[in-house]
């Protein structure tokens, strides 16, 4: 008998990874991917935390999914599912609810659920959540770039983040274990891997090793590929992992650290780990390090209490920094967080009139970015191949997407290219 499965991911790379993990385990219980909406017997839905609109959105994609398949099973995991178990498995469809130290087997029980007639939960507590799960890669439709989780878990207390309660404390993998996947990597081909974790710069392994140390025996493994760092925390980016990056030929010279608010109240509110001026000292050692580094900065805007005048003071401290471009989040109010019970709720207008102003600073302040990086050489790598011009798209080691014209064999391949004129969504370039 045929089986099939169709998938759909929310939320943040690790979540993508996970996900990954997820597929190869059924891939070897026999079953197919598919595209969600199309006839399947299994439908897995890897949720994000909670937000406003969380339940709706699962409840769309479970519409959707049982559009196509009406009689396949749908199993919904994550930190929706952790955290609010009893309201995923109420929506109608779903046949089995997974936390997420239980999402990876899945796989287990597939071909059981077609046989239930109620749902079933399985989701442990977090807050008791020991050892690293899933030292997984996930490769998204290509060849050519690989995700390494490397940490999971958060023991900071955010007033508006959920993670801590839907991911427990942290964990880390074993320097060998990332030794070994650092190496099957290079065997199967990959020319970027990307480093992930819920609290990265907070990795710690069960020898007190900490990330600084993942980062030195990585560079002295001399791995054919370029390795990426994702987001990690302004308080635990040290001057070492700055200047390690700067002096590598390993790690793309690329920082993404998140700020959410350029003022000191609203940071103290928060219960963020550092202070405005801590946080230039960061981004000032950055770019006296390694001018062309590529620096991606995180923003909430419209927190309880952000007043017009705090906000002001957050605009200002941002456009004094030495970033690349803003992730801007529009704040929502999470069940179970110390910030939802807070006074002086922005308006929903402010919320969206503060992210419009931010993102459009972003483009102006990318724009400069790639503009001051023309005439330089840099190294791509496509991740999409357009065959009726030639057009190569892509990302530079310092993060500028890039086109250009070259042959199909350079697709998912490191490629030499100078950065030539600015368009309206990337550079174009040519093969050097």
């Amino acid at each position: 008998m045929q089986k099939r499965v169709a998938f759909h991911t929310l939320g943040c790379k690790l979540n993508q990874v996970e996900t990954s993990v997820i597929k190869n385990k059924l891939r070897q219980k026999g079953y197919t991917e598919v595209e969600l909406g199309q006839e399947a017997e299994l439908i897995v839905i890897n949720t994000c935390t909670v937000t406003e609109t969380a339940d709706t959105e699962c409840r769309q994609i479970i519409r959707r999914g049982l559009k196509g398949a009406p009689n396949a099973s749908v199993a919904v995991a994550g930190c929706y599912s952790q955290l609010q178990p009893e309201k995923v498995a109420s929506i109608e469809g779903v046949k089995a609810v997974f936390g997420n130290i239980n999402k990876t087997h899945i796989a287990n029980i597939a071909d059981e659920m077609s046989l239930w007639t109620s749902p079933r939960v399985f989701v442990n507590d977090m807050a008791t959540a020991t050892g690293f799960e899933g030292a997984a890669t996930q490769v998204f439709g290509e060849r050519s770039r690989a995700y390494l989780k490397l940490q999971d878990g958060c023991e900071y207390s955010c007033t508006y983040c959920t993670i801590p309660a839907a991911r427990g404390p942290a964990r880390a993998m074993e320097m060998q274990a990332i030794a070994d996947e650092c190496m099957r990597l290079a065997d199967q081909g990959f020319h970027e891997v990307i480093l992930t974790g819920i609290n990265l710069g907070e990795y710690r392994s069960s020898n007190g090793h900490r990330f600084i140390d993942v980062l030195t025996m990585m560079e002295g493994l001399s791995l054919p590929y370029r390795v990426r760092i994702s987001s990690i925390e302004p308080n635990t980016l040290s001057r070492e992992i700055i200047d390690l990056v700067a002096s590598s030929d390993l790690f793309a010279p690329h920082f993404h650290v998140p700020l959410q608010s350029g003022s000191s109240d609203i940071l103290k509110s928060m219960k963020r780990r550092y202070n405005p001026e801590m946080y230039r000292r960061t981004m000032e050692s950055i770019r006296a390090t390694k001018s062309d580094a590529a620096i991606g900065i995180d923003v909430i805007v419209g927190y309880p209490g952000e007043t017009d005048a705090l906000f002001d003071e957050s605009v200002a401290f941002i456009q004094s920094m030495p970033f690349t471009y803003l992730h801007v989040f529009t704040y929502s109010e999470r069940s179970g967080t110390p910030a939802a019970l807070l006074p002086g709720r922005v308006s929903e207008a402010k919320r969206k009139e503060r992210t419009r102003l931010l993102r459009s600073m972003s483009k102006e302040r990318e724009r400069e970015f790639w503009t001051k990086q023309l005439g330089t050489v840099r190294t791509a790598i496509s991740d999409h191949y357009d065959g009726s011009n030639d057009m190569l798209r892509g990302y530079t080691e310092n993060y500028i997407p890039v086109r250009f014209t070259g042959r199909p064999a350079l697709h998912r391949t490191p490629v030499k290219v100078r950065l030539t004129d600015v368009g309206q969504s990337w550079v174009n370039a040519e093969l050097v």
